[in-house]
């Protein structure tokens, strides 16, 4: 059955509704899921069966029976793993309705359904009784219920419900407990991505600084976790201020509450400086004596690298303080945790609170507008000085200092470089209240609250009185738009310059004047796994899983290309970037479609396993800025990606093991196009061999 579902459409801005299958949102849930992920996920996997082993081994020792609730049970791994170690029944909860069914039929493959119940119930519904969902309650709790914030997916509600209703007093748990460990550091990197930073604009009379607002300034922040590939942030971008902290640890084994708390540590400051941001991860020990261990730890406090697991459905957290403290060397200060039921965030004190005491400040809250507008990319983007000069030199090659400038990108500063810059009139477009209130304090903080008028309208609704009757000689965007995910989406400056037309003076300018689509076929190596079939896991065939995510992949009759902010994920070139579309900003959108094919030849050896695209904006005819590929090493193809931006990437159905062979040249054949009409991409990507002619 077909439904008609209303959705924006980030690139031509406009709500449109489009006819879907009824199952559409179930397949892009399976699509986007980290099931592959966590299936290939080698290390959580042995743990979790070493743990299962050893507690069913413990109440087979009592000479009880084995009776195994697995909460969150998604493919019935755990709960396998469980009658494979000798559990008499194990009763198997999945909320998630298609998740469960898939369960079922995968424990049926495995000849397990006269061991496994699965209940398709979130645990909190699951009754015990004669006429229950289980007979009695079960000895052995087992539970894969956490997120890279460890309780971030309803862990503690789950287990507090779990231990009042549905296992025995003192049950075995698997795992058995978990730690929350922290580390102070500073990072101006990192803090980038939460504070606004002065700007500094070069003019031809002189340095402006555009600073932040008080208001900013002193507002705490977001109060949600930077979740992020820490192995990838170099240890230059930040110095250790203090030792690995153990913060709090929740034994699952006992009653749990959910609770708010709090849990203070207090340490010597290991060197001075800025007191900014709070590293954070976890492990879970899946036996009482803690010799079962599976760690998030990062390289330089992982007890051996180079056994470290790469995963991506849990890695490591970032917390921001609420304001930078300085600290001094060897001081003594007192880090602490808090946490409600779902989250946690740090603050740091200057001593530890008297026994009689606790610290439990409330959660933090963004007052300044900001953090609700931008995120931590977008801070860093800002930010990023290098980034401003390119504008800046741009707009001093373009800019008509008698003429009206507009600019149309969410929450942006390019208006006040365009007035330091010289322009007389400068309007900015600013479509949410929102953005226009965090704006209106930017500029005002600056005194330039009557130099720049801010217009709180949708574009195609700007009339020439909103103008005050001026014809616009520049037309400016970064572009960047709050709702665009792929980078693609931003073409909304392009719908935004056709909507604006008649207000354009002849021959006004456009910046940027145009913007091209690239592309690089690349090998992963780790990012693949979240895309590959598992076939076996840990002996259990989980096809049924494989072929699940197959299908809601193919669901579309064009596969789609996924977000990924790349910089966290290594990767190496197996071709040169080639230029594949352009859209030409001087001119308004075309009625018809823009299309290209043609083909990408492979140039180094290595596995392919897929496509990476992204847009570079030519602000002038000698000035990009590419939100994609930076450089690429000549010799090894080591890719160095934008880190203020997510890259598109199109995962390939099936890896090409390229090796170059003698005689051949291996392609990659595309075909790309772009609707007007939709504002979608749509590609395709095959393999091809052709002769070489000798060369």
């Amino acid at each position: 059955m077909k439904v008609f579902c209303g959705r924006a459409n980030p690139t031509t801005g406009s709500v449109e509704w489009l006819e879907e299958d009824e199952h559409y949102d179930y397949h892009q849930e399976i699509a986007r899921s980290s099931y592959a992920d966590m299936l290939h996920d080698k290390d959580r996997n042995i743990k979790y069966y070493q743990g299962i082993r050893a507690a069913v081994a413990r109440v087979k020792e009592k000479g009880q029976k084995a009776l195994v609730l697995d909460i969150g049970t998604g493919t019935g791994l755990l709960s396998m793993m469980a009658v494979t170690a000798g559990a008499d029944f194990c009763y198997a909860i999945e909320v998630f309705k298609p998740m469960a069914d898939a369960a079922t039929k995968i424990v049926e493959k495995n000849g397990f359904s006269d061991k496994i119940k699965v209940i398709n119930k979130h645990s909190t519904e699951v009754t015990v009784g004669p006429d229950g969902d289980m007979p009695c309650r079960a000895n052995i709790l087992v539970t894969e219920l956490f997120d890279t914030e460890l309780i971030g997916e309803g862990a503690l509600p789950s287990y507090e419900h779990a231990h009042k209703h549905l296992v025995q007093e003192n049950c075995e748990a698997v795992p058995h407990r978990a730690t929350v460990y922290a580390q102070l550091v500073e990072s101006r990197k990192m803090w980038s991505w939460n504070k606004l930073f002065p700007i500094h604009v070069q003019t031809n009379c002189g340095e402006q600084i555009i600073i932040p607002p008080l208001e900013l300034e002193r507002c705490p922040g977001a109060p949600s976790v930077y979740d992020i590939q820490l192995n990838q942030v170099s240890p230059a971008d930040f110095t250790v201020l203090s030792d690995v902290l153990p913060m709090f640890s929740v034994d699952f084994s006992k009653q749990v509450s959910s609770s708010a708390a709090c849990h203070h540590k207090q340490f010597e400051s290991l060197a001075s400086g800025q007191a900014q941001v709070v590293l954070s991860w976890w492990d879970i020990e899946m036996d009482p004596e803690g010799t079962i261990k599976c760690t998030m730890a990062p390289f330089w406090a992982h007890s051996d690298p180079e056994e470290l697991q790469w995963r991506d459905h849990w890695m490591q957290c970032v917390y921001f303080l609420p304001q930078a403290e300085p600290v001094t060397q060897g001081s003594v200060l007192c880090l602490v945790a808090h946490h409600d039921d779902y989250c946690i965030w740090y603050s740091l004190q200057r001593a530890s609170p008297p026994k009689n005491r606790s610290i439990c400040l409330t959660r933090p809250v963004c007052d300044c507008q900001a953090h609700l507008l931008w995120n931590r990319p977008r801070f860093g983007e800002i930010n990023d000085q290098d980034r401003t000069d390119l504008y800046v030199q741009a707009l001093k090659t373009v800019l008509n200092p008698g003429g009206a400038c507009l600019c149309v990108s969410d929450g942006s500063l390019l208006p006040m470089l365009a007035h330091h810059l010289g322009a007389e009139q400068v309007f900015t477009i600013e479509s949410s209240s929102a953005s226009h209130r965090l704006m209106k304090k930017i500029f005002k903080a600056n005194h330039l609250e009557e130099k720049i008028n801010i217009i709180e309208k949708r574009p195609e609704l700007i009339t020439s009185a909103d103008l005050e009757s001026k014809k616009v000689s520049l037309l400016l965007g970064e572009p960047f738009f709050t709702t665009s995910l792929l980078p693609w989406h931003n073409l909304y400056f392009w719908y935004v310059r056709t909507a604006v037309d008649k207000h354009l003076e002849p021959g006004a300018v456009v910046l940027p004047q145009a913007a091209s689509l690239h592309a690089v076929v690349v090998e992963f190596k780790d990012l693949w796994r979240i895309r590959s079939p598992c076939g076996s896991c840990e002996g259990f065939d989980v096809h049924i899983m494989d072929d699940m995510i197959k299908h809601a992949l193919d669901f579309r009759e064009s596969k789609e290309a996924e977000p990924h902010p790349l910089w966290e994920y290594p990767c190496r070139s197996l071709s040169d970037p080639q230029q594949i579309l352009t859209f030409d900003f001087r001119q308004p959108v075309p009625l018809q479609p823009v299309h290209a094919e043609g083909s990408i030849e492979l140039r180094r050896p290595g596995r392919s396993h897929g496509v990476v695209l992204w847009m570079e904006y030519h602000l002038t005819p000698d000035s990009t800025v590419s939100t994609g590929l930076l450089k690429s090493t000549e010799d090894k193809g080591d890719c160095c990606w934008n880190p203020h931006c997510k890259q598109a990437v199109y995962f390939f159905g099936s890896v090409l093991d390229h090796r170059a062979p003698l005689g051949n040249t291996q392609t990659i054949s595309y075909t790309v196009e772009f609707h007007p009409h939709t504002g979608d991409v749509s590609m395709d990507f095959s393999y091809s061999d052709t002769p070489d002619n000798g060369h």
